[in-house]
Protein backbone atom coordinates (compact mmCIF):
# COMPACT_ATOMS: atom_id res chain seq x y z
CA UNK A 1 0.00 0.00 0.00
CA UNK A 2 1.38 3.25 -0.82
CA UNK A 3 1.30 6.16 1.92
CA UNK A 4 0.27 9.57 0.99
CA UNK A 5 2.23 12.81 1.82
CA UNK A 6 -0.09 15.02 0.43
CA UNK A 7 -1.54 16.63 3.88
CA UNK A 8 2.16 18.07 4.28
CA UNK A 9 2.98 18.26 0.47
CA UNK A 10 0.81 21.74 1.37
CA UNK A 11 3.68 23.43 3.88
CA UNK A 12 6.30 25.35 2.23
CA UNK A 13 8.78 24.25 4.64
CA UNK A 14 7.93 20.22 3.58
CA UNK A 15 8.63 21.25 0.14
CA UNK A 16 11.86 22.58 0.90
CA UNK A 17 13.15 20.35 2.69
CA UNK A 18 12.04 17.31 0.10
CA UNK A 19 14.06 19.65 -2.32
CA UNK A 20 17.03 19.78 0.46
CA UNK A 21 16.95 16.35 0.89
CA UNK A 22 17.28 15.52 -3.12
CA UNK A 23 20.02 18.07 -3.37
CA UNK A 24 22.00 16.93 -0.43
CA UNK A 25 21.86 13.46 -1.52
CA UNK A 26 22.86 14.19 -4.90
CA UNK A 27 25.49 16.92 -3.77
CA UNK A 28 26.70 13.98 -1.31
CA UNK A 29 27.36 11.93 -4.06
CA UNK A 30 29.04 13.97 -6.29
CA UNK A 31 31.51 15.07 -3.30
CA UNK A 32 32.48 11.93 -2.71
CA UNK A 33 35.51 11.04 -5.22
CA UNK A 34 36.64 14.06 -3.97
CA UNK A 35 37.12 12.82 0.12
CA UNK A 36 34.15 15.60 1.16
CA UNK A 37 30.75 15.87 2.35
CA UNK A 38 28.29 18.62 1.99
CA UNK A 39 29.58 20.04 5.35
CA UNK A 40 33.61 20.27 4.81
CA UNK A 41 32.90 21.30 0.78
CA UNK A 42 30.84 24.33 2.76
CA UNK A 43 33.55 24.80 5.17
CA UNK A 44 36.43 25.08 2.93
CA UNK A 45 34.45 27.33 0.57
CA UNK A 46 34.17 29.65 3.51
CA UNK A 47 37.82 29.37 5.01
CA UNK A 48 39.15 29.88 0.73
CA UNK A 49 36.91 32.82 0.59
CA UNK A 50 37.91 34.59 4.27
CA UNK A 51 41.33 33.08 4.90
CA UNK A 52 42.05 33.99 8.93
CA UNK A 53 38.39 34.15 10.21
CA UNK A 54 38.43 32.04 13.52
CA UNK A 55 36.54 29.32 14.35
CA UNK A 56 33.97 30.93 15.56
CA UNK A 57 33.44 33.15 12.25
CA UNK A 58 33.06 30.02 10.61
CA UNK A 59 30.68 28.48 13.11
CA UNK A 60 28.20 31.75 12.59
CA UNK A 61 28.73 32.13 8.81
CA UNK A 62 27.50 28.13 8.35
CA UNK A 63 25.27 27.66 11.34
CA UNK A 64 26.89 25.08 13.14
CA UNK A 65 26.97 24.45 16.59
CA UNK A 66 30.59 25.94 17.92
CA UNK A 67 31.68 22.69 19.75
CA UNK A 68 30.70 20.61 16.03
CA UNK A 69 32.99 22.89 14.60
CA UNK A 70 36.07 21.94 16.66
CA UNK A 71 35.53 18.19 15.06
CA UNK A 72 34.87 19.73 11.83
CA UNK A 73 38.56 21.73 11.74
CA UNK A 74 39.99 18.98 13.34
CA UNK A 75 38.90 16.72 10.42
CA UNK A 76 39.99 18.62 7.62
CA UNK A 77 43.39 19.68 9.38
CA UNK A 78 43.70 15.50 9.72
CA UNK A 79 43.06 15.59 5.62
CA UNK A 80 45.92 18.52 5.30
CA UNK A 81 43.41 20.36 3.75
CA UNK A 82 42.85 23.28 6.69
CA UNK A 83 45.65 24.95 8.67
CA UNK A 84 44.57 26.15 12.33
CA UNK A 85 47.15 28.67 13.49
CA UNK A 86 46.65 31.37 16.71
CA UNK A 87 44.72 34.07 15.88
CA UNK A 88 47.84 37.30 15.88
CA UNK A 89 45.01 39.50 17.41
CA UNK A 90 43.11 36.78 19.82
CA UNK A 91 45.73 34.19 21.07
CA UNK A 92 42.69 32.50 22.29
CA UNK A 93 41.24 31.94 18.71
CA UNK A 94 42.70 30.41 16.30
CA UNK A 95 43.14 31.26 12.28
CA UNK A 96 42.04 29.11 10.04
CA UNK A 97 43.38 28.85 6.35
CA UNK A 98 43.55 26.42 3.25
CA UNK A 99 46.71 24.53 2.64
CA UNK A 100 47.98 24.11 -0.77
CA UNK A 101 46.44 20.71 -1.06
CA UNK A 102 42.87 22.29 0.42
CA UNK A 103 42.57 24.95 -2.35
CA UNK A 104 43.53 22.21 -5.19
CA UNK A 105 40.78 20.10 -3.53
CA UNK A 106 38.15 22.62 -3.14
CA UNK A 107 38.61 24.08 -6.95
CA UNK A 108 38.21 20.62 -8.33
CA UNK A 109 35.16 19.90 -5.81
CA UNK A 110 33.95 23.89 -6.78
CA UNK A 111 33.89 22.47 -10.10
CA UNK A 112 31.87 19.27 -9.42
CA UNK A 113 29.36 21.30 -7.42
CA UNK A 114 28.41 24.04 -9.77
CA UNK A 115 27.33 20.61 -12.33
CA UNK A 116 25.54 19.85 -9.61
CA UNK A 117 23.77 22.49 -8.85
CA UNK A 118 23.05 22.98 -12.88
CA UNK A 119 21.86 19.36 -12.83
CA UNK A 120 19.68 20.42 -10.03
CA UNK A 121 18.10 23.29 -11.10
CA UNK A 122 18.03 22.16 -15.49
CA UNK A 123 14.20 22.69 -15.06
CA UNK A 124 14.53 26.24 -14.31
CA UNK A 125 15.55 29.56 -16.53
CA UNK A 126 18.14 31.80 -15.79
CA UNK A 127 14.90 34.01 -14.06
CA UNK A 128 13.22 31.57 -12.52
CA UNK A 129 16.34 30.29 -10.68
CA UNK A 130 17.43 33.86 -9.94
CA UNK A 131 13.60 34.30 -8.67
CA UNK A 132 14.10 31.27 -6.30
CA UNK A 133 17.32 32.53 -4.79
CA UNK A 134 15.32 35.30 -4.25
CA UNK A 135 12.55 33.88 -2.66
CA UNK A 136 15.00 32.04 -0.49
CA UNK A 137 16.56 34.27 0.87
CA UNK A 138 12.87 36.03 1.61
CA UNK A 139 11.84 32.79 4.06
CA UNK A 140 15.84 33.34 5.73
CA UNK A 141 15.24 36.67 6.23
CA UNK A 142 11.60 35.62 7.85
CA UNK A 143 12.84 33.11 9.86
CA UNK A 144 15.54 35.53 11.37
CA UNK A 145 13.31 37.64 12.34
CA UNK A 146 10.84 35.59 14.11
CA UNK A 147 13.94 34.14 16.16
CA UNK A 148 15.40 37.40 16.31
Amino acid sequence: MSVSDAALRRFTGYGMKRAFNAIQADVNRTLKPHGLRMVTFSALSVIGENPGLSQAQLADALSIERPNIVMLIDELEAAGLVLRERHAADRRAYALALTGEGRRRLARADRAVRAHDARMTAGLSTEDRARLMEMLGSVERAGEEATG
